[in-house]
């Protein structure tokens, strides 16, 4: 039996993470072993984050193309084919660079894969394809990740479905697409899509898309119009009942707000939610506790119920299940095994972003969030017709929404639908974690004429009337 310092179980964002924070803070001078089955990078690099992020890039640019903008006339033909193709060449070239080849540098981290079950509190089994290892780590940290999970419709698994894994192996642009469920993956797959061609509709059970509670309903709401301007079909209170298949054709019924309805397309997008992936990790012969869905449970230092066991990432109980958020949780695991108990993350100042068009980004709290807490609340949600850049692009869809604690005059949420969301919410983050009164924020000079010049004109609203304001004003 090998035995190693650390072993990681998974070789996704949080496990490596975990395995070059833990190298750094030895300066390489413990053994560490990351074993997993998939391949490295886990879900962000090969069928997340990275290629849906290619995928909206390429479709914004063919959507621009194709609008009117005066003196300017643009024309744009797409060939699915190469787009997935340019989109799986981005893909190996990260995996290989940012994954593969880092490993390299790290001579104290062996890399091992095969399916892993645990079969004493330190020890594990992998089944490689030279046969089975056994191995026990000093200190052991999971990070397994997740991966879609699949509501039980009646004739759904007969009929065939697509996921946020394997929509990337399309050989060719569905001409009609069901998506369900309104989340972040399947608008962004679903814009997407649509602005290549498909014809798309969008099925939500609750009772607006982006349901979270991390989002303002504003934002839900407002982007709804957006979406169903550009031509998708949004049913919000609405569940896929039955899936059946006539021909090559497959047909949705849908029980809606307004009666059923019945809908033939040519493929289906499940994006209903995540699972994680530790139903065959035998966690109880670690004694390792989860939750009734299977997450594990973690506490603030992110150590499971046994003791020398830690866990990160997608995996565990309450996961936002973002890769940075991943990533840094990867990194907190390394430091409290290594060093003993002493970090913790703060997690209210972590920004979340849809990638959508326009984009969604939110830190801190919302508006009901803090009437929750405070019983009292100061908003204002500022357009961005108001925003002179935004005028400038010809895209004024959007706004942008402070949340104020009138007690203190902290800005304690900043929620933006408009675009540049994701570049812009950093301010945000900084706003929010530093406890930054509204009146330090309008005194702070901003850039004119940009996007991120809306969080200080929203700033301003609460001061000012935004119609009678010149650009100018400070």
């Amino acid at each position: 039996m090998k035995k190693y310092d650390l072993l990681i179980i998974g070789c996704g964002a949080s496990g490596f993470a975990t395995a070059i924070k833990a190298s750094e803070l030895t300066e390489g001078k413990i053994k560490i072993g990351i074993v997993c089955k998939g391949l490295l990078g886990g879900t962000c690099v090969n069928v997340g984050c990275v290629p849906s992020k290619y995928l909206i890039e390429i479709t914004n640019k063919y959507y621009l193309s194709r609008k009117k903008f005066i003196g300017l006339e643009l024309s744009a033909k797409i060939n699915f084919t190469d787009i997935m193709g340019g989109l799986k060449k981005v893909v190996k070239e990260l995996r290989e660079e940012k994954y593969e080849k880092v490993l390299n540098y790290y001579s104290n981290v062996d890399l091992i894969k095969g399916d892993v079950t645990f079969i004493e509190p330190n020890k594990i089994r992998v089944n490689t394809e030279k046969g089975e290892q056994e191995l026990s780590g000093s200190k052991i940290i999971i990070g397994v990740g997740s991966r879609p999970a699949i509501p039980p419709i009646q004739g759904l698994q007969n009929v065939g479905y697509i996921t946020s894994d394997t929509v990337w192996d399309l050989k060719e642009l569905p001409h009609s697409l069901l998506v369900i469920g309104g989340g972040a993956i399947g608008l962004e797959i679903g814009q997407a899509l649509a602005r290549l061609g498909s014809e798309v509709t969008v099925v939500e059970v609750m009772d607006r898309i982006l349901p979270s509670p991390y989002f303002e309903p504003e934002i839900s709401y407002a982007l709804t119009d957006y979406l169903e301007d550009e031509g998708l079909n949004i049913y919000t209170k609405s569940t896929v009942t039955m899936v059946s298949k006539e021909g090559d054709t497959k047909v949705v019924e849908i029980s809606t707000k307004r009666g059923k309805q019945r809908l033939e397309v040519d493929e289906i997008l499940v994006a209903t939610g995540r699972r994680p992936n530790t139903e065959n990790l035998e966690l109880e012969k670690a004694g390792i506790t989860t939750d009734q869905k299977g997450y594990i449970l973690v506490d603030k230092f992110l150590q499971t119920s046994n003791p020398i066991v830690y866990a990160a990432g997608d995996c565990i109980a309450k996961s936002l299940m973002l890769e940075t958020l991943a990533a840094k949780e990867g990194v907190l695991a390394a430091t409290n095994a290594i060093k003993g108990n002493i970090e913790t993350i703060d997690y209210s100042t972590t920004p979340i972003v849809v990638f959508t068009d326009p984009q969604v980004a939110s830190v801190g709290l919302t508006e009901d969030e803090l009437m929750k807490r405070e019983k009292v609340c100061s908003c204002r949600i500022l357009k961005l017709d108001y925003v002179a850049k935004a005028r400038l692009i010809g895209d004024t869809r959007g706004f942008v929404k402070l949340v104020v604690n009138p007690k203190d005059g902290t800005v304690v949420g900043v929620h933006i639908l408009s675009p540049l969301a994701s570049e812009i919410i950093m301010e945000g983050v900084m706003l929010v974690k530093n406890k930054v009164k509204l009146e330090e924020l309008v005194e702070t000079t901003h850039v004119f004429p940009t996007i991120s010049e809306s969080i200080k004109l929203a700033a301003q609203s609460f001061i000012r009337d935004p119609s009678k304001m010149s650009c100018c004003v400070e």
